[in-house]
C-alpha cells in the first residue's frame, strides 16, 4: 500500500484549514468587534474552528511521529522537539513582543505575566477578557505535544501489536469525559465565565480532537489494510462527518453550557472532525482533490493570521468608525478581514518562512527513506 506523507500537500486538508481560520475569524469578530451579532449563527458556532485546527494538528503531528518510527532512521525526540519549536515559536514570539513592547497594541485589556506565555501555561485558570487570550489554544497544543512522544514510545514498545495504543486512545477520551463531568459538577453549574475558565480553556478538558487526529494517524501508519478499506468509502465518510458535525453544532447551540453537552458534545465534535479529515484524505471523496481558490494560501498563513487578527480588528474598529464605517457594515468587515490577511501574510513571509527554511536545513525530517509498509 502506498502511504501519503503526513505533510504532503493535499487540497482537502488545505480546505479544512482555511475553513478553520475563517470560522475562528467570524467568532472572534462577533464576540470582540461586532455590535450587532455579525455573521449570525455562523459567528456563534465559529469557535469550532479551533477544534478543527486541533484535529488537523493531531493528525499531522501524530503522522510525522509514527512515520518517523517506521522509517529506517527511527523516531528522534530531540529532532521532533527542535522541529516543533522552530515551527511555532518565532511567529508566536513576534506577536508576543507586540503585546509587551507596544502598549497600544493590547489597549486596556490586562496582560498576564510574561512567563505564563513563555511556558505555555497561560491557559491554566485563564479568565476571559485578558489580552492575547486566544493563545490558549496554542498552550493546549504545546502541552499535548509534550505528552505525545510518550504515546509514540508506547507504540514502539508494543511493536506490531497496537492493542495497548488503542486502549490508551480510548482511555484518554474517556478520561476527558470524566474530568469534564467532575469539573462541571464542582465549578461550572449554570455556565458563564467559570465554564470558560475551568472547561473551555483547560488542557485537561479540550484534547478530544487532538486525540482523534492522532488516532487517524495511528490507523494510517500501522493498519494499512484497514486504512485502505476506510479510504474506499470517502463519500460516505464525508456525509457522516457533515452529519455528526451538524448534530454537534445543534447541541452546542441549544445548550452550550449544559452538563450533557459539556460531557458528550466534545467527543461527538471530535468524531465529526476526524471523519472530515479522513474524507479530506480519501481518494474516493470529492473533498480531497477539489482545489478551492485561495484555500492553500489561507491555510499557509493561518497560524500567523490566527495570532494577529483578533487584536488587529479591535484596533481598527475606532478608526473605521471615524470614517463612518461601523463594525457591522460590509465595508468595515471586508477591510478588517483584508487587514488581518495582510498581517498574516507579512508575518508568514518575514518570520515564519525564514525559520521554516532554517528548520529544513538544520533539522530535516526522517521521511526521506521510508520503511516498507507493514504487512
Amino acid at each position: 500500500m502506498k502511504h501519503d506523507r503526513p505533510n504532503a500537500r493535499i487540497h482537502g486538508l488545505d480546505t479544512l484549514r482555511a475553513l478553520a481560520i475563517l470560522l475562528v475569524f467570524t467568532n472572534h469578530y462577533r464576540l470582540f468587534v461586532s455590535e450587532g451579532g455579525a455573521f449570525g449563527w455562523l459567528g456563534e458556532v465559529g469557535w469550532v474552528g479551533v477544534d478543527l485546527f486541533f484535529g488537523l494538528s493531531g493528525y499531522l503531528i501524530g503522522g510525522q511521529i509514527f512515520a518517523a518510527m517506521r522509517s529506517r532512521r527511527g523516531f528522534s525526540l530531540g529532532k521532533f522537539c527542535a522541529r516543533r519549536l522552530l515551527r511555532t515559536l518565532p511567529v508566536f514570539y513576534a506577536v508576543l513582543a507586540l503585546y509587551y513592547l507596544w502598549r497600544p497594541f493590547h489597549g486596556n485589556a490586562p496582560l498576564l505575566p510574561l512567563w505564563k506565555f513563555l511556558t505555555f501555561t497561560q491557559n491554566i485558570n485563564l479568565t476571559p477578557g485578558t489580552a492575547f487570550s486566544h493563545a490558549w489554544s496554542l498552550c493546549v497544543e504545546e502541552q499535548f505535544y509534550l505528552l505525545l512522544p510518550a504515546v509514540a514510545l508506547l507504540v514502539a514498545a508494543c511493536g506490531k501489536s497496537m492493542r495497548w495504543a488503542w486502549i490508551a486512545i480510548a482511555a484518554a477520551l474517556l478520561a476527558g469525559m470524566l474530568l469534564r463531568s467532575g469539573i462541571w459538577d464542582e465549578h461550572v453549574g449554570a455556565g458563564g465565565l467559570r465554564y470558560y475558565k475551568y472547561v473551555y480553556y483547560s488542557s485537561l478538558c479540550r484534547f478530544d480532537e487532538l486525540v482523534a487526529g492522532v488516532a487517524l494517524a495511528l490507523l494510517q501508519n500501522f493498519h494499512p489494510r484497514l486504512w485502505a478499506r476506510v479510504m474506499a468509502h470517502g463519500k460516505l465518510i464525508l456525509l457522516a462527518g457533515l452529519g455528526a458535525g451538524a448534530l454537534a453544532l445543534r447541541l452546542f447551540l441549544g445548550d452550550h453550557f449544559g452538563y450533557a453537552v459539556t460531557v458528550f458534545g466534545y467527543p461527538l465534535l471530535a468524531a465529526s472532525v476526524a471523519l472530515l479529515i479522513a474524507a479530506a484524505l480519501s481518494p474516493a471523496s470529492p473533498l480531497r482533490d477539489t482545489r478551492v481558490p485561495g484555500a492553500a494560501s489561507l491555510a499557509a498563513w493561518s497560524y500567523a493570521f490566527y495570532l494577529t487578527h483578533k487584536q488587529l480588528c479591535i484596533l481598527l474598529r475606532p478608526a473605521l468608525r471615524a470614517q463612518g464605517m461601523g463594525p457591522d457594515t460590509a465595508p468595515a468587515m471586508w477591510l478588517m478581514f483584508g487587514a488581518s490577511l495582510l498581517a498574516g501574510w507579512l508575518l508568514y513571509c518575514l518570520v515564519e518562512t525564514p525559520f521554516m527554511l532554517l528548520r529544513r536545513r538544520l533539522v530535516p525530517d526522517n521521511l526521506a527513506r521510508p520503511a516498507p509498509p507493514l504487512s
